[in-house]
């Protein structure tokens, strides 16, 4: 089939691919989009196109192809690879959300046991853990830096006595 043939013939589906386009992207400029990519391929492949075949079939189908292909890459792009250990997080997008009720419960248990300290231990404690230095804690107090600093030693002492008798947690060593 010569050149001028082949565009002839083109020429005459055009109006028929412009349909067929607009039927699968639903929308005008992808479907400009889909036929310019048809045309382009029709013309770089007439040499591929067997005479005496039908000629509207294999511009369709060219087409065809070239919208799936373009779906698939769309679709491939779009979709969440999860590589988690079974799948939990499959679909879960990108926002997640944390419960930390166990660390709220634990605060408050820690809060109470601290109130329950006597306030000879309690307070420096609490100062200290509001994040004051030993000195000022101790200028506040009226009381020599040593006893600040052993008082605040006592209290730790006293909540690491209380959570291991609530928990069973190991005793640390450290002080």
């Amino acid at each position: 089939m010569s050149t001028i043939e082949f565009d002839n013939r083109f020429q005459e589906l055009k109006g028929m691919l412009h349909g067929f386009a607009y039927s699968l992207t639903k929308d005008f400029e992808d479907a400009r989009d889909l036929f310019q990519e048809t045309a382009f391929r029709a013309v770089k492949n007439r040499d591929k196109f067997t005479p005496g075949t039908n000629f509207k079939a294999w511009c369709f189908t060219i087409m065809k192809n070239i919208f799936i292909n373009n779906y698939r890459k769309k679709v491939k792009v779009n979709m969440v690879i999860d590589r988690t250990d079974n799948n939990f997080y499959i679909n879960s997008g990108k926002q997640t959300v944390r419960n930390e009720g166990d660390a709220n419960i634990m605060m408050e248990e820690l809060e109470s046991m601290i109130s329950g300290l006597e306030d000879g231990i309690r307070i420096p404690f609490l100062r200290h853990y509001q994040g004051f230095k030993y000195q000022e804690i101790a200028d506040e107090m009226e009381l020599p830096l040593g006893t600040v600093k052993s008082r605040i030693f006592f209290a730790r002492k006293e909540l690491k006595d209380l959570i291991f008798r609530k928990y069973g947690v190991k005793k640390l060593d450290r002080a």
